[in-house]
């Protein structure tokens, strides 16, 4: 299925990010969460067999991202564990809704003049499970790969999404003003998101991503 099958999204809106909340303790969590992903990283990067890869793929399958909100969610967002969980939070927000994500961001692509969607990588069109494949790809990119262009990619992915959510916003502003407010958040929110990606990357490729 492309797209073009897709009825408009009516139901989901901007609240899937409010969903994922971090720890109480920011002292604590400051220390545990820089710790916790440095150290992952390190050790996947020198040995990043392909049963290792699948299992940080899929944890938030098993485990579900609270787990991983609690280290991550509350560090400061241009850090290596900001950057992480980022990457994480958008691959559980497709996995959530990929028929809704994945209209969004054809929609994206059709409004951008821009090479997001060459950096990102996805076919077009894209069906939802080559999207939630692409995240896949993404996150497995983190850990074996280049570091920066998973960040890059992930970035390219929330920018095409948040177009995509803006546009449908314009569509509807008159006649569905509640729900033109609910995709004006939600295109922030990946805006939000793309934007911390690339200042990631930037500071990955300086040495300066801690």
């Amino acid at each position: 299925m492309t797209s073009r099958d897709f009825h408009r999204p009516a139901q989901f809106g901007g609240r899937e990010f409010e969903a994922f909340q971090g720890g109480d303790d920011p002292a604590v969590m400051h220390r545990v969460a820089h710790e916790s992903a440095a150290a992952l990283l390190a050790r996947v990067r020198q040995d990043p067999t392909p049963e290792i890869l699948d299992r940080l793929v899929a944890f938030t399958d098993s485990h579900g991202i609270d787990a991983l909100a609690e280290l991550w969610a509350g560090a400061t967002p241009h850090s290596l564990p900001g950057a992480l969980w980022r990457i994480y939070l958008t691959r559980a927000v497709i996995r959530a809704n990929p028929d809704d994500i994945t209209y969004l961001f054809e929609r994206g692509v059709r409004e951008l003049s821009t090479i997001d969607p060459v950096v990102v990588g996805a076919p077009a069109p894209a069906s939802p499970e080559e999207i939630v494949e692409l995240a896949d790809t993404i996150l497995r990119g983190v850990f074996d790969g280049d570091f920066g262009l998973a960040l890059d990619r992930g970035a390219s992915f929330c920018r095409i999404a948040a177009a995509g959510a803006t546009s449908v916003a314009d569509d509807v502003d008159v006649v569905e003003p509640d729900r033109s407010s609910e995709f004006t958040r939600r295109g922030l929110r990946f805006s939000e998101l793309a934007a911390d990606l690339s200042a990631c990357a930037g500071l990955w490729r300086d040495g300066s991503l801690t």
